[in-house]
């Protein structure tokens, strides 16, 4: 991966939804030259997918939450295959510390969230955190970071 790559890497982390046409006049490159390369960058796993970032609770899940599950390795297989097909599961990690994964939900409604952390209890303990708000949406980290950025 070369420079150029990097830069057009970064814009598509930042704006997934740029035409191709703008892409390419910010990198300088045709528009079947850019195509070309992120096709590549595809191939080779640097881009996963391109999506839309939905706004939660406009489209009706204004419970977000953050579950911590104490739970022994054991499990983890039974447990990988069950919570691949949450759908209100946005994001599961398996993370050092007291708890074994945090998994961040999206649901309907508080009654909906306690149901599904009656289910998640059979494979261990939990503890929950709601979200009131948010003050980093989610975003895309670019490759122009540099150094010290932080």
């Amino acid at each position: 991966m070369d420079e150029l790559d990097k830069k057009i890497l970064s814009i598509l982390a930042k704006r997934g939804r740029i035409s191709l046409k703008n892409l390419s006049k910010e990198v300088c490159l045709s528009s079947p030259a850019v195509s070309t390369r992120i096709e590549k960058l595809k191939d080779k796993g640097y881009i996963r997918d391109i999506q839309a970032h939905l706004d939660l609770e406009t489209v009706g899940y204004p419970i977000k939450a953050y579950i911590h599950l104490e739970m022994k390795p054991v499990k983890k297989p039974e447990f990988y295959d069950y919570i691949e097909k949450i759908p209100n599961v946005l994001e599961c990690c398996c993370v050092t510390g007291d708890y074994a994964m945090i998994i961040k939900v999206a649901f309907k409604s508080t009654k909906d969230l306690d149901l599904f952390i009656g289910q998640l209890q059979r494979f261990g303990d939990t503890m929950t955190q709601i979200v009131f708000s948010t003050a980093v949406k989610p975003r895309q980290i670019g490759l122009d970071v540099q150094k010290g950025d932080f």
